[in-house]
């Protein structure tokens, strides 16, 4: 097989990463994985400050999300606290930042910018 029509993945794993891609392709739902990456341990509540829209919205939101595998919650005592499951997520979020601030060195993305509700519309 020549090297240039060899596929980079098998088709299953090119599969997967379509559907993370594809889940992490709604705004919101990409603005609470870069507020969870940068700030672990977060309930629902302060979730739905940090990107200004209603709770109900971010619960559903944080559903599909946990339900694809991105995110994972544990119970701590009356909170459900969220944090990033999938290391690719991780990753995504870090190449993201590193081509902003290579293009917007002057508006460069900082943990502070996914929880300030000025900002989280921007993300």
């Amino acid at each position: 097989m020549n090297m240039a029509a060899r596929s980079i993945a098998p088709k299953k794993a090119m599969s997967d990463y379509a559907q993370k891609l594809k889940v992490c392709g709604h705004p919101l739902r990409l603005a609470l994985l870069c507020t969870i990456a940068h700030q672990n341990d977060l309930c629902v509540s302060e979730l739905w400050e940090c990107v200004d829209q209603p709770q109900p919205v971010v619960s559903q939101h944080l559903a599909v999300l946990k339900e694809k595998g991105l995110v994972k919650s544990e119970v701590q005592g009356n909170k459900r606290i969220y944090s990033i499951a999938d290391p690719f997520v991780k990753e995504m979020i870090d190449l993201m930042e590193k081509d902003h601030r290579s293009k917007h060195p002057a508006t460069a993305l900082s943990p502070e910018a996914y929880t300030s509700n000025k900002s989280a519309g921007s993300v």
